[in-house]
């Protein structure tokens, strides 16, 4: 194969691993920014609150959405693994 499939590949691979990113940064985005706007309201004004409900939050979204996430990185790993005699033959 060319580099143009090697390229085709590559940014397949690299728009599944956007969208896997998704769902946790905009998770961790709404959770922040809830978090701040109590705070502000109630002037708490502790820096590990909203680290842990971050991440709690992105946990529960990753732990949530992993098994739907995964199914097109899985199949694109599988298809690069059948594939790769054939691109790197050139090589």
């Amino acid at each position: 194969m060319d580099e143009a499939s090697i390229l085709a590949h590559l940014s397949r691979s690299l728009v599944l691993f956007m969208i896997w990113v998704l769902p946790p940064l905009l998770a961790a985005l709404v959770a922040g920014l809830g978090v701040g706007i109590i705070q502000a309201a109630t002037q708490l004004q502790d820096q590990t609150l909203p680290l842990t409900v971050k991440l709690l939050v992105v946990v529960a979204v990753l732990v949530l959405f992993s098994p739907v996430l995964s199914a097109p990185l899985i199949e694109q790993a599988q298809q690069i693994f059948a594939e790769f005699p054939t691109l790197t033959s050139r090589y």
